[in-house]
């Protein structure tokens, strides 16, 4: 049995939400703020899938296959556990606990609560070369930029000299999912904030179990 069918944008839905609470009267500022919103993700998303950057294609769609199932973050937690002594180990664990908080979050209550059907790409221009598998979940909003900024924020608050390398390549993880076409800007916006708020949320709660690992020396 199929659910609900997706609806985009999400911004869209919301406006309309709003508007027939008062049929009657013109368009509040609120609903006004989010269909120029929904304008906006897609006026940004055309004018992505019209960059002629054809020597990114194959970087950037490697880029976001490669961050299904939040592998990079892993990858790089098991590299702290092993290498990174106390300090690492305690970096490892912190970042795995806020990808796992920011995916039951975003990928169960926020993305059935956004209902954000996928961007067409094929009648948005976005060239093929780019593209990778069309996930089946809804767009809204973007997992992966949550995972990624979860885990960049969290191992960031741990291990200090690892925060820029991480948010840099948080970054591009969500913008080749803008760029080869399976989300929105909107969605990864949206997300990199979430994760960042949980990844914050999660060191700290790290921090208030265990406050002697974060202030010890050594590690990575």
């Amino acid at each position: 049995m199929t659910g609900p069918t997706p609806v985009e944008p999400v911004e869209e839905r919301l406006a309309d939400r709003l508007s027939a609470r008062h049929k009657d009267a013109p368009p509040s500022w609120d609903v006004r703020v989010l269909r120029q919103l929904g304008h906006l993700d897609r006026a940004a998303y055309r004018a992505v899938a019209d960059l002629s950057t054809p020597g990114l294609d194959r970087p950037l769609r490697q880029v976001s296959k490669f961050a299904n199932f939040s592998k990079p973050w892993f990858l790089i937690a098991a590299a702290l556990a092993l290498f990174g002594g106390r300090r690492g180990r305690r970096a490892a664990v912190t970042g795995a606990a806020a990808i796992g908080l920011t995916s039951l979050v975003v990928n169960q209550p926020m993305k059935l609560a956004g209902r954000r059907g996928r961007p067409n790409r094929t009648g948005m221009g976005v060239p093929e070369n780019r593209w990778v598998r069309m996930p089946t979940s809804t767009s809204f909003p973007s997992g992966h930029s949550a995972s990624a900024a979860a885990f960049a924020v969290a191992v960031g608050d741990v291990l200090p000299q690892l925060n820029m390398p991480l948010r840099l390549a948080a970054t591009v993880i969500a913008f080749s999912r803008v760029y080869t076409g399976v989300h929105y800007p909107g969605d990864v916006v949206v997300g990199a904030a979430v994760g960042a708020l949980l990844g914050r949320a999660t060191s700290k709660g790290a921090r208030w179990l265990r406050p002697t690992s974060f202030e010890s020396p050594g590690g990575a």
